[in-house]
């Protein structure tokens, strides 16, 4: 009894001695335990550091840091073609409305109906294509728009009918309105200083398309018929298809679809090709969880921005072909008040009295509508001007205050060159308040909602462009001041609403999340 009892007293020994020494191990491995005399340094506590954390950057960031260069120039160049592309689909409408109503003995009201069906397929699949853009990416949207709209384009220089004519021209609508998504992948690539000088510049590009569908009526519509215009147009979207496979998808989207090292390939590849360096660290940024959620476009931080901006793209793209359709069919009918007009533009041709179908195009008429297509980018450096100086809400007021005094000064008695500067004009001003009204909508959204806010406006600038052809082809029939007023009335309008949009994106970051 007396040994387990010493032997068990042993054993607690043993464990208060091996406690001790593990207590005293603790205390002089401790710097904060140690006295002023052990560490040497006086009364001076010792300095603990603090653990660094990785650096990190974003993608806004990265592309600051990587700045312009090659891959910039490159990108201006293939995405601004995708403007000739639309242009020549736009402009198409005016050079072949001519012939169209001569070969099918067609109504005023039936060739409007042409251009409104068009900008029915705009419209319908432009908020689709900006769901699918912000959902699966933008560069797939974009690509098989390019495909969709020059297949769909092509058998419409087979239409065997009216009917077929006008359902093909919506399919073509609806494959351009997806390559309009091409605007915001090009933005989410700039950086911010270079966007409000390059995106303008874009202009040039919509210009020639404009331009080359002219030039193709002007040479092959008298010599092999409007069909193989319609099939040499689609050459240019056969190149860019090719081309459009240098391009990359946007890292903002990327990043937002939590595709990391994805963005990071996309990132380091255009670094690469600018010869510069992306920021030191990760990238690291939230993903987003909601992307193309329309109930963002509506809700409290954007409601009164969307339903501004709703109504300025539908008056953007009102005035803007109201300004081509009006041009074109002032020529055709002869409907100017001129005061030197030749003995053929002296001859009027209305419903009234007789319905000529068969009222083609001259020279000079081609030449005036390449004049005014010039307008379009004449005065670009204003444009540039007026954005880099007084910002976007600014530029866009004034601009639609000038469209509104233009279109009404193109109802006044002046002389064939006269007309043909008030064109130019009026084409410069509406081009111009297009351009900004573009670059203002993809500033404001942020990237998980950027392209269906774009679809969405783009969406309501196809009701402008489907309600233009009847007040500019058939009303104009009826009384030239009568179907220039609206157009002039919707411009004042819009002036007063821009201003009461809440935000100036001159010189702003592009947000990310909402």
């Amino acid at each position: 009894m007396t040994l387990r009892r010493t032997s068990s007293m042993n054993t607690q020994l043993v464990n208060a001695i091996h406690l001790q020494e593990v207590e005293l191990g603790e205390t002089s491995t401790d710097p904060s335990n140690n006295t002023p005399a052990e560490t040497g340094q006086g009364s001076e506590a010792p300095e603990v550091k603090a653990p660094t954390e990785p650096k990190c950057f974003t993608v806004e960031e990265a592309v600051e840091s990587i700045d312009f260069g090659r891959f910039h120039v490159m990108l201006f160049i293939i995405m601004g073609s995708a403007n000739i592309v639309e242009a020549m689909e736009i402009m198409l409408l005016a050079v072949v409305s001519p012939e169209i109503r001569c070969e099918w003995r067609l109504e005023d009201w039936q060739v409007a109906l042409v251009s409104t069906m068009v900008f029915l397929g705009f419209m319908v699949c432009g908020v689709l294509s900006g769901y699918i853009a912000d959902r699966y990416g933008r560069w797939k949207v974009v690509f098989g728009g390019f495909v969709w709209a020059a297949y769909f384009s092509l058998l419409t220089s087979f239409a065997p009918s009216y009917g077929w004519f006008i359902f093909l021209r919506c399919m073509v609508g609806c494959g351009v309105a997806a390559t309009s998504q091409g605007f915001v992948l090009k933005t989410e690539f700039i950086p911010a200083k270079y966007r409000a000088s390059l995106l303008p510049l874009a202009s040039v590009f919509w210009m020639l398309g404009s331009m080359l569908i002219i030039v193709l009526g002007m040479t092959v519509v008298p010599t092999m018929g409007w069909r193989w215009m319609i099939r040499f147009s689609i050459i240019p979207s056969l190149i860019l298809i090719g081309l459009f496979l240098l391009i990359p998808e946007s890292a903002r989207f990327q990043v937002s679809a939590g595709n990391m090292k994805g963005a990071m390939s996309t990132l380091q590849w255009i670094a690469n090709m600018n010869g510069a360096k992306l920021p030191e660290g990760e990238l690291r940024e939230k993903a987003v969880t909601e992307r193309g959620s329309a109930s963002t476009l509506i809700g409290p931080a954007f409601r009164r921005t969307s339903l501004l901006l709703w109504y300025t793209w539908f008056v953007a793209s009102f005035s803007y072909y109201g300004s081509v359709l009006s041009g074109s069919e002032l020529l055709e009918k002869n409907l100017l008040c001129v005061t030197d007009a030749d003995q053929e533009h002296q001859i009027k041709h209305n419903l009234e009295e007789a319905l000529c179908y068969c009222i083609a195009f001259n020279m000079a008429d081609y030449q005036t509508l390449l004049i005014s297509a010039l307008g379009e980018v004449a005065l670009i450096p204003l444009n540039i001007c007026l954005l880099n100086v007084f910002g976007r809400k600014p530029s866009m007021c004034i601009l639609l205050l000038l469209s509104a005094l233009f279109f009404m000064l193109v109802n006044i008695c002046t002389t064939m060159f006269g007309f043909t500067i008030l064109l130019f004009l009026l084409r410069s001003v509406v081009a111009m308040n297009f351009n900004v009204v573009y670059i203002y909508t993809a500033e404001v959204y942020p990237t998980s909602v950027r392209s269906i806010g774009m679809g969405f406006c783009t969406s309501f600038s196809r009701i402008g462009g489907m309600i233009a052809p009847f007040i500019a082809q058939v009303l104009m029939s009826k009384s030239v001041i009568l179907a220039l007023s609206p157009f002039a009335v919707v411009c004042v309008i819009c002036a007063v609403g821009v201003v009461l949009l809440p935000i100036e994106t001159r010189g702003r970051a592009l947000q990310q999340n909402a």
